[in-house]
């Protein structure tokens, strides 16, 4: 039964699949990805989730979390379901920036 569903960032992926066989091709997978380290990425999310940007939900802030985009292309083509206005873009953009 599932009791709760929720978006993970890759680092928590690899943090919580265990060490089987499957759980190592999952984290070598995830091994050929730039991601950060759990720590970060854990700082990075509660950054922007304190931007408090109505529009972003937890699916978008994960992607974000992932690939960690420096300027507005790459914003816009890791969470292209979502409008963002330019000062949102510009928030988002000043906390990903400090974790590249």
């Amino acid at each position: 039964m599932i009791k709760e569903s929720r978006p993970l960032s890759m680092a928590e992926v690899v943090k919580l699949v265990g060490d089987s066989d499957k759980s190592e091709a999952i984290k070598k997978f995830i091994g050929g990805f730039d991601i950060l380290d759990f720590e970060k990425v854990k700082k990075l999310g509660e950054e922007l989730e304190a931007l408090d940007i109505i529009k972003l939900k937890d699916r978008d802030i994960m992607k974000i979390v992932d690939f960690v985009p420096i300027d507005a292309g790459e914003l816009n083509k890791v969470i292209v379901e979502v409008s963002l206005d330019a000062d949102e873009v510009n928030k988002i953009l000043e906390v990903t920036k400090k974790y590249k």
